[in-house]
């Protein structure tokens, strides 16, 4: 098997509901390559955006360990996940959270500012990526001004800015139409080969996630495979990720 790029061994997670204790997570493993392209599917409340905010280093789990590139998470201070998650992953939203006083190469280079990078610098670094979205004409448009899935795209560009090994998605197609929709994940599939960076997607939208190398499901706080008989077989899977 290919090497991890990100790697969960059985991780954990509850939250206190007054006296109850409920188990969001339960021994979850998890792997994901490089240039792969992980669905991640199931109802709301299944523990799959929790899931997702903790392989994203933005909450911790109460059991269990996660790898990035090799390195274990649980034994690292504040300072140093911030920077292991700034430098290896980006993140995608339903919604995407672009900064409205901002043009579209700026939202883009954000992320390279923040890391001290120069505005001149960062914004070099971030056309190539507005480029490879389609929107080398929509640079100076702000977010107002451009439609959803621009928005959507702008946002995958600014995910992409920091070369992370992996992108984290949680729904980003959920507020697109289908033809939107379809026309960013070609543009995911791009990337992937482009730029050799792991995807894992978290949607409802079962027919988007037969595009992807692997398809798992979040029941009851369990991740397990798709079974072949609940992924779309139809004209779409012509499109499909996987090479």
């Amino acid at each position: 098997m290919t090497e991890s790029v990100l790697k969960v061994q059985g991780l954990c997670r509850h939250f206190n509901d007054g006296d109850r204790l409920v188990d969001v997570l339960k021994n979850v493993d998890l792997h994901v390559a490089r240039a792969e392209t992980v669905a991640i599917i199931g109802s709301s409340g299944s523990g799959k955006s929790t899931l997702l905010h903790c392989l994203g280093l933005l909450d911790r789990p109460n059991a269990g360990e996660i790898f990035i590139q090799g390195v274990a998470v649980s034994s690292l201070g504040e300072t140093a996940r911030s920077e292991l998650r700034n430098k290896n992953l980006g993140f995608v939203y339903q919604f995407h959270h672009l900064l409205g006083e901002f043009d579209a190469l700026d939202n883009v280079a954000m992320p390279l500012i923040v890391r001290g990078l120069s505005l001149a610098v960062a914004r070099a670094q971030a056309e190539p990526l507005l480029q490879a979205m389609g929107l080398e004409s929509r640079a100076s448009h702000f977010p107002g001004q451009l439609s959803g899935g621009e928005r959507q795209r702008v946002a995958l560009a600014r995910a992409l800015v920091t070369k992370p090994i992996c992108v984290l998605a949680d729904e980003p197609t959920g507020n697109l139409d289908r033809e939107t929709a379809q026309q960013v994940f070609e543009l995911i599939a791009n990337v992937r080969d482009q730029f050799g960076t792991a995807l894992v997607l978290v949607t409802h939208d079962l027919a988007l996630a037969s595009k992807a190398d692997r398809q798992l499901t979040m029941v009851d706080g369990h991740l397990a495979p798709l079974s072949a008989d609940q992924v779309p077989n139809d004209s779409t899977q012509q499109t499909h990720l996987g090479r």
